[in-house]
């Protein structure tokens, strides 16, 4: 179905190539939407909005719709999405399903109605009102969980939502708009697709009451100041740089898995993905070696493979990048103990990297990476170990491993960081709060948080009745 006013009108702004990261080579495109199009969509927004915000019944039973439109169209989004960013397709099953859940479970969370009782002779009572047409602006590692994390609870508060996904990722959100569009009523969700300045043009909109976007430090901080033009409230989640921090009694063997994976699922494309891991001293080389075995045997291939468990990086700009800060960190001093090179093969493969003898103060320590390459460090005394932990800008997340629950837990509430994991990572329910502090963001995303964030709230006073 149609997704923009442009094509409602049986025109098709001039298209952009999509590229197959398995491949490097085209093999869809998606159109380049103009400013005089985003304008319309917005105003179609709007006008969908009154009628959307009226009815919460209705909202719950067109997104619970949704919810089942998407699991219908399973098959087809996730290999679309695997098609365009290269995940492995067991992994892009599990997104479209969390894309769906997440439709689920805003469908049925509503704002409560409070009443004040301070004393006086008044009824004080809060109620909550959605914010109007709020923008969406996605990044390309989970385009459709994103997206779901954005536009389920907005319009699940009674807001209308205009979203653009990454020019490296557009297809299978183009997709999944059609497929909502089956259940939602018309505009009450957009899909724009284009390139540079498309998204800063949707931030500053005036006609946007609310920008939600995820993506890097300083495309957050143009989107910020983009926004502040009109007062737009934002929620940014701008990314992570979390570091493993190995207790002195913990058993390798039994964690090497886990904690492979907390780096590598998705390419290492994760903004809460473990991108630095600190092992005491005289566990290091084990923890190095562990950690190399599984990324020298890892399957490594193109998504829609059945064998493959890690996929290609998901475009160039971003294959670029590991590799220079992979280079940049062989120059200063580091060892690969596994990879840290390119795969001679076509499409943007690079292959699994542990890195040791990392100089401190190289960017992979203190950047955040976001490719399938982890630099392991040693420390010699706890202490040490959290104030490298906390000495990055970011903090979104952390972790701390142990066979001492308690005593992990001690360690990790000195991280600085928004969510701290014992034994595991990156793990998340759709019921908690999701945030960070310093550079990795501001506003919270997740559980009723989320939905209170699309809301602005209505005190209403009256005398009390006697």
């Amino acid at each position: 179905m149609p997704t923009s006013e442009a094509e409602r009108a049986g025109y098709l702004a001039a298209p952009f190539a999509v590229v197959d990261p398995a491949t490097g080579e085209p093999f869809d495109e998606a159109p380049d939407q103009q400013p005089d199009e985003l304008d319309t969509a917005v105003d179609r927004a709007h006008r969908a909005w009154h009628g959307w915000r009226a009815d919460p019944a209705a909202r719950t039973a067109a997104l619970r719709e949704a919810a089942d439109a998407v699991e219908a169209a399973g098959d087809d989004l996730a290999r679309l999405l695997t098609r365009e960013q290269g995940k492995p397709l067991a992994e892009s099953y599990a997104e479209v399903a969390r894309t769906a859940a997440r439709l689920c479970y805003f469908a049925d969370l509503a704002p409560r109605t409070r009443r004040i009782a301070d004393g006086r002779p008044v009824r004080s009572e809060i109620r909550w009102r959605p914010l109007g047409p709020v923008a969406a602006i996605v990044p390309w590692n989970f385009p459709l969980q994103l997206a779901a994390a954005k536009f389920a609870p907005a319009l699940a508060a009674g807001n209308t939502m205009v979203l653009k996904p990454s020019p490296f990722t557009p297809s299978a959100t183009r997709l999944l708009g059609s497929v909502l569009a089956t259940a939602l009523p018309e505009d009450v969700l957009t899909v724009v697709t284009g390139r540079e300045p498309l998204g800063a043009r949707l931030a500053s909109h005036p006609g946007i009451r609310h920008v939600t976007f995820t993506g890097s430090v300083p495309t957050g901080r143009a989107v910020a100041q983009a926004a502040a033009a009109s007062l737009t409230r934002v929620t940014l989640e701008l990314g992570g740089n979390d570091a493993a921090v190995l207790l002195d009694d913990i058993e390798v063997d039994r964690i090497a898995d886990r904690l492979f994976w907390a780096a590598f699922r998705n390419c290492g494309q994760v903004c809460m993905a473990v991108k630095r891991v600190y092992a005491p001293a005289r566990l290091h080389t084990e923890v190095v070696e562990a950690l190399a075995q599984r990324a020298k045997t890892v399957a490594v291939g193109p998504g829609l493979d059945p064998d493959t468990r890690l996929g290609p990086v998901s475009n160039a700009p971003q294959l670029a990048r590991i590799d220079h800060v992979t280079q940049q960190a062989l120059a200063d001093g580091a060892r690969a103990a596994a990879g840290g090179h390119r795969l001679d093969r076509p499409g943007y493969f690079f292959a699994p990297t542990i890195l040791t003898d990392v100089p401190p103060g190289s960017p992979v320590v203190t950047g955040e990476q976001f490719g399938p390459v982890l630099p392991v460090l040693p420390y010699r005394s706890l202490d040490e170990a959290v104030d490298a932990a906390n000495s990055t800008g970011f903090g979104l997340g952390g972790s701390v491993w142990s066979t001492d629950p308690d005593r992990a837990e001690a360690v990790a509430e000195r991280l600085e960081c928004g969510t701290a994991w014992v034994n595991h990572h990156a793990e998340l329910s759709l019921a908690q709060p999701f945030a960070g502090v310093k550079d990795s963001g501001v506003g919270v995303a997740g559980g009723p948080w989320g939905l209170y964030g699309n809301l602005r709230p209505f005190v209403v006073h009256r005398p009390q009745e006697t």
